[in-house]
């Protein structure tokens, strides 16, 4: 096959670490990495020089809401941001759509209102909710790359949380498929009323009052069901967006023992902290809450020491009227962080404050999250056979957050106003530039997967 582009660098990402090199790619896949001087005669070239060079960000948990409440997020704005933010790969979420991923039929209407649209490459997880395990197998075979749950109230009546007895139904069936099941881990029983009176008025315009009334426990206990279910079903489970770090003793002696057992974190949870989280600050609400700076020092270790898996963002943006910025009501507000656009340079920042090399960023939020989903056949790494996805990246450069000017469909983040390290300069997908020069191109060339 003949070469039909050439990206090179001085500092190239590869799975075995970061040289110069030259990426031969041809009909938008890699065929070929070799000397950074290796170029065929009159091919173009994409000349990164000292940009870092990342294969394109896979990011796994993204809730896009389209079709039915696409006010919130629709599949044109999220996947602008995605390339305006080096995302090459999102998988979307089965809640907050009407209607929710839980039959094929439902797919196919979500896929119906993202064909077109698209300007990265999309794919899509089922849901599992009361009822719907005979669904699983259709759903599966109509291409989801796995199923989500809820142990806790979702937030929406179109997708409600299981049980015990619905996470038993729908195991074997998910085994069997070798798909894993995702899973929001917090356990409604030890979850309280954050305006519950314990001796004074509790006031939902301070987050101390949502933070309260989601304690660690309820993660701890959750995990510990979804572990000892993944360990008698021989299933894979997977934790999303993990809060708290006491859960990673128990969840790195699991696997030790052979439970198929992985987890994520999410850039606010390695950004924020507690402390310094304002009152009347809703867009900072999130489910399970931003907790106080020893965890989220416990989450870094966790990610360094490889007991957590990789980080996703967890983009989960809603109007402003709903997230009650105006009254600032914790409370009452939707829970979610947006910030599609911005996790990686949110996470960069992170990870130079704490002298971590750049080269993990590829396994973090690439090849990790590639495998989970099952598509590290074709995303996640820059090696021969993979999608040209390709990141140019200034690891060097800042900026200031502006909410206004960030692709998403509302202005809300609590990056607004952040100085952020690392400035995504061009986005690549499958050998086609979709971002380059602080723009978005104008076609969406994304694709559904599979």
């Amino acid at each position: 096959m003949s070469v039909d582009l050439v990206v090179r660098g001085e500092r190239v990402v590869l799975p075995g670490g970061m040289r110069s090199a030259s990426i031969h790619i041809a009909e938008g896949r890699i065929v070929r990495v070799a000397d950074w001087d290796d170029l065929p005669a009159g091919m173009p070239v994409i000349d990164a020089g000292s940009l870092v060079v990342l294969p394109g960000v896979v990011d796994t948990h993204v809730h896009i809401n389209d079709p039915g409440r696409a006010d919130w997020e629709g599949f044109d704005t999220a996947t602008r941001a995605a390339a305006a933010g080096g995302v090459t790969t999102l998988v979307d979420m089965p809640l907050n759509s009407i209607p929710s991923t839980t039959t094929a039929e439902a797919l196919s209407i979500k896929r119906t209102a993202a064909a077109g649209r698209c300007f990265v490459d999309v794919g899509f997880w089922g849901g599992v909710v009361p009822g719907n395990s005979r669904e699983l197998q259709a759903l599966a075979d109509a291409g989801v790359l796995g199923f989500k749950c809820f142990l806790s109230p979702s937030g929406v009546d179109e997708f409600q949380h299981v049980g015990e007895p619905d996470l038993r139904d729908a195991l074997p069936v998910l085994a069997s498929l070798d798909r894993p099941l995702l899973a929001h881990a917090e356990w409604p029983a030890l979850l309280r009323d954050p305006l519950e009176d314990d001796g004074a008025a509790p006031d939902p315009t301070r987050y101390s009052t949502w933070l309260r009334s989601r304690p660690p426990a309820s993660e701890l206990a959750a995990i510990a069901l979804l572990t000892g279910l993944a360990r008698e079903y021989d299933a894979r489970v997977h934790i999303v967006h993990l809060a708290t770090g006491e859960a990673l003793p128990g969840i790195a002696a699991a696997r030790r023992a052979g439970v198929r057992l992985t987890v994520e974190t999410c850039p606010h949870y390695l950004t924020f902290a507690a402390e310094d989280i304002p009152d009347r600050r809703p867009d900072f609400k999130c489910a399970p809450p931003i907790r106080e700076r020893r965890e989220r020092d416990a989450l870094w270790g966790g990610l360094t020491r490889g007991e957590i898996d990789f980080i996703a963002s967890d983009h989960s943006p809603a109007p402003p009227a709903l997230k009650q910025i105006a009254e600032g009501d914790f409370v009452r507000a939707w829970g979610g962080i947006a910030s599609l656009q911005i996790a990686l340079p949110v996470v960069w920042t992170g990870m130079a404050a704490r002298g971590l090399p750049i080269e993990r960023i590829a396994e973090w939020m690439a090849a990790a999250p590639a495998r989970l989903a099952g598509l590290d056949d074709r995303k996640g790494a820059i090696a021969a056979g993979r999608d040209a996805d390709l990141v140019l990246f200034d690891p060097d450069a800042s900026f200031v957050v502006d909410g206004k000017a960030l692709y998403h469909r509302h202005p809300v983040t609590p990056y607004d106003g952040a100085r952020l390290r690392g400035v995504v300069k061009t986005t690549i997908l499958r050998s086609q530039i979709v971002f380059d020069q602080n723009k978005c191109m104008a076609t969406a060339i994304g694709a559904l997967i599979p």
